[in-house]
């Protein structure tokens, strides 16, 4: 019986993973082909907060297995791509999270989404700061819910396409404040090899800010963070990816899978990710 690995290995997409409800054309991020509200799920939590960071109302969904306790459990962020929102980052997570509990493959944990913005790549630009959001009101909001430990603050971080992007710079962030993640994991990752092709999605002033900010020009700073790496051949991320994947040597890397920048490789990346992230989430007691 094939396991979700060899699936993701063999680039093979059975009729189980093709009906989890994930749009074809995402740009890069996942969205729920159903019209039912993420809130009427019993695991899913959407809710608005204020946040000063970003100077507006932003949503957070928060994605819980089912059937286990949510207090002080650990959370993992998860970052939605270009042109998304948390909405649109949640697609069969919360199914995926639920059944990789109870199978006792991982320990319980959660995933949280937040609106980080449409072109944003996750870094400060004009009075809109969705880094200082994630770093400083995220794990307040978490605390406040009796979520990820005392502090809230939390222990993981993943994402796709430009949220790729933004986890990896999360992790140079975390670990610059001496409070490293224990594990990072991102999904066709927007890494980009030259300024000239970057410079069309207008999300940094100049070369120069591209550079202080860029995972790929920053690998060391990952430190020795457990990372975990998804991309397919046909990706038109795959140049800067496999090069990542060179340099920085991550713990789980695929980057030979058939696949391209949407949803269809996305249903077969992101059970692994799940249980990539839960191999190293921590036992909710020692954590809260």
């Amino acid at each position: 019986m094939l396991n979700r690995r060899t699936l993701l290995a063999s680039g093979v997409a059975g009729a189980g993973a093709l009906a989890l409800g994930l749009s074809s054309d995402s740009g890069g991020a996942l969205v729920e082909a159903e019209p039912s509200a993420l809130a009427q799920q019993s695991n899913v939590s959407v809710e608005r907060v204020h946040s000063q960071a970003r100077n507006r109302e932003v949503e957070l969904v928060t994605m819980y297995p089912s059937g286990v306790s949510r207090d002080r459990i650990p959370v993992c962020l998860m970052l939605h791509g270009r042109f998304g929102d948390a909405r649109r980052s949640a697609g069969g997570l919360p199914a995926w999270l639920t059944n990789a509990v109870k199978s006792g493959e991982v320990p319980p944990f959660a995933f949280l989404a937040v609106d980080g913005g449409g072109n944003s790549y996750w870094h400060q630009r004009s009075g809109d700061d969705p880094m200082w959001m994630l770093l400083e009101e995220v794990p307040r909001w978490l605390a406040e819910r009796g979520l990820g430990g005392q502090d809230g603050q939390p222990f993981a971080v993943s994402g796709i396409s430009m949220g790729g992007f933004g986890a990896l710079l999360y992790t140079r962030r975390r670990n610059e404040l001496d409070d490293p993640v224990r594990a990072t994991a991102v999904v066709s990752p927007a890494l980009i090899n030259d300024w000239r092709e970057m410079s069309k999605r207008r999300a940094f002033a100049d070369e120069a800010e591209w550079n202080s900010i860029d995972p790929m020009k920053h690998v060391a700073a990952l430190g020795d963070v457990p990372l975990g790496v998804w991309c397919g051949t046909r990706d038109r991320f795959i140049a800067g990816t496999r090069r990542f994947v060179r340099e920085a040597k991550p713990e789980v890397a695929s980057v030979s899978t058939p696949g391209g920048h949407n949803s269809r490789y996305y249903r077969l990346a992101l059970p692994e990710v799940v249980d990539f992230i839960g191999g190293h989430a921590p036992d909710r007691a020692s954590h809260g």
